[in-house]
C-alpha cells in the first residue's frame, strides 16, 4: 500500500506523515508538497527507507490528480482555500483519500461520483471535526433517542501559527458567513458571531472558557449519518483568551467583513491585512498554553431512562517531550488525520463515497488509536430511571 501525503511538510501535515511512519504498515509514504525543500527537510529528519519527496501543486488539479493515481491513499492536511480542488483531484484519480478540514458541504456534490469509481473520501478528519464525530457517534450508539448534541472544544494555539491559520480563525467570526447555525427540530437556525455563550470546562490544564456557536460541519453531518430523532445540535469553540478577545475587537470594528479599504493607493481587505500582519510578525507565533481539548454533552434516552453523557478529550503536556510547546496543538490535530488514512488503507472502511468521520469510522476502533498514542477519553454518564 502507498500513500501520499499532500501538505504533509506543514506544521500539522508532518505529524500526520511522523504518525504515519511510527505506526502504519505502508510500503511507501510519499511526502507531498508545494516546497520541494520543506518536504526532502522532513524525509531527512524522518530518516525511513518508505518515505520519499513528491513536489505536488493541487491548485492545477489536473496535474496533482495523475500524480495521486499512483497510490492507494492520498490524505490532504492543506488551508481551507484548497479544499474542493483536492477533494476534485482525488475524485478524478479515482483513489482513496481524506483532508482535514472538512469545511462547506460541496464535499457532498461529489459523492456519487465517488459511489461510481468504488473509493471513499472522508473530509475533516482532525479534531473538531473529525474526532467530535466519532465520539458524538460512539455516545450516541448507546442511546435509543437523543434529544442535544453540544460539541465544544479548545484550540489553544497561536493565533498565526502556521500560513492561513489566522485566516480561518477570523473567517469563523465573519458576520456574513452562511454556515453558522444550529440545528433544531430538523431545521438549521443562522445565528450571529458570539452568539449563545456558554461556559464549558475542559480538563485541566485548560479549565472553564465560554465558548460560542461556530461554523463547523458537525451540525450537518450528523443528522445526515446519525438517524437517533436528534432534536438539536451545537457546535462552540474557543481559543486563548488573548486570541478571543482580538477577534471580538476585530469583530465589533467591522474588520471581519473584510471589506476593502486602500492604503498608499493599495487596495486589501481589511481582515486579509490584520492576518498577513500576524502571520508576519512574532506576536502572531507567540502563545503560553498549547493543546486541545474536547468535550461533548449529549442528553437522550436509552429505554425508561434519561441519559446525560460527556466525553473529554486529554493528552501528554509539559514534561513530555513529543507533547511540548506546539507539539501538543498540531500533534492533537495531525494524529486523527493519520489514524484515519491508516484504517482506510487498512480496509477498515466498507462503504463508498463522500463520508463524514462517524459515518467512515466505527468509534471503537478509532478510540483505541487514539488512546496507542496517548489521547485519553474521559466520561462521565448520568441516568436517571424514570417511573411509568
Amino acid at each position: 500500500m502507498k500513500i501520499l501525503c499532500v501538505g504533509g511538510a506543514g506544521q500539522i501535515g508532518r505529524e500526520a506523515v511522523k504518525d504515519i511512519v511510527k505506526y502504519s504498515n505502508f510500503k511507501k509514504i510519499s511526502i507531498g508538497d508545494f516546497s520541494i525543500e520543506a518536504a526532502e527537510k522532513l524525509a531527512y529528519e524522518i530518516n525511513d527507507d518508505r518515505v520519499d519527496v513528491v513536489g505536488i501543486d493541487v491548485s492545477n488539479p489536473e496535474v496533482a490528480s495523475k500524480i495521486m493515481k499512483n497510490y492507494d491513499v492520498v490524505f490532504g492536511s492543506l488551508p481551507i482555500k484548497y479544499d474542493e480542488l483536492f477533494v476534485k483531484a482525488v475524485i478524478d484519480a479515482g483513489v482513496n483519500g481524506l483532508d482535514i478540514t472538512g469545511m462547506g458541504t460541496t464535499y457532498f456534490n461529489y459523492d456519487e461520483e465517488a459511489r461510481k469509481k468504488g473509493i471513499v473520501f472522508v473530509p475533516g478528519v482532525g479534531m473538531t471535526p473529525g474526532t467530535t464525530n466519532v465520539l458524538t457517534r460512539y455516545v450516541c450508539e448507546q442511546m435509543d433517542e437523543v434529544d442535544d448534541i453540544c460539541i465544544s472544544h479548545g484550540a489553544f494555539r497561536a493565533i498565526a501559527y502556521s500560513p492561513g491559520l489566522a485566516s480561518t480563525t477570523f473567517l469563523e467570526y465573519d458576520p456574513d458567513l452562511p454556515g453558522r447555525v444550529v440545528y433544531e427540530n430538523g431545521k438549521y437556525v443562522q445565528v450571529p458571531p458570539f452568539s449563545r455563550e456558554k461556559l464549558i470546562e475542559l480538563p485541566e490544564p485548560f479549565g472553564v472558557h465560554p465558548q460560542y456557536i461556530i461554523p463547523h460541519p458537525e451540525g450537518y453531518t450528523i443528522p445526515r449519518f446519525i438517524k437517533k430523532n436528534i432534536k438539536r445540535i451545537e457546535v462552540r469553540g474557543t481559543w486563548p483568551p488573548k486570541n478571543m478577545r482580538l477577534v471580538r475587537a476585530l469583530y465589533e470594528y467591522g474588520f471581519l467583513k473584510n471589506r476593502k479599504v486602500k492604503i498608499k493607493g493599495v487596495e486589501i481587505g481589511s481582515r486579509d491585512f490584520i492576518a498577513a500582519y500576524l502571520e508576519q510578525m512574532p506576536e502572531g507565533k507567540e502563545n503560553k498554553l498549547w493543546g486541545y481539548s474536547l468535550h461533548i454533552d449529549i442528553t437522550g434516552r436509552r429505554g425508561n431512562s434519561k441519559v446525560h453523557h460527556v466525553v473529554t478529550t486529554k493528552h501528554p503536556t509539559e514534561g513530555d517531550p513529543e507533547w511540548e510547546g506546539p507539539k501538543a496543538y498540531t500533534r492533537s490535530v495531525g494524529i486523527p488525520l493519520s489514524i484515519g488514512a491508516q484504517l482506510i488503507g487498512a480496509g477498515k472502511v466498507n462503504e463508498k463515497g463522500v463520508l463524514a468521520p462517524e459515518a467512515a469510522f466505527k468509534p471503537i476502533e478509532f478510540i483505541r488509536e487514539l488512546k496507542k498514542r496517548g489521547i485519553e477519553i474521559q466520561e462521565k454518564v448520568y441516568i436517571e430511571h424514570l417511573v411509568e
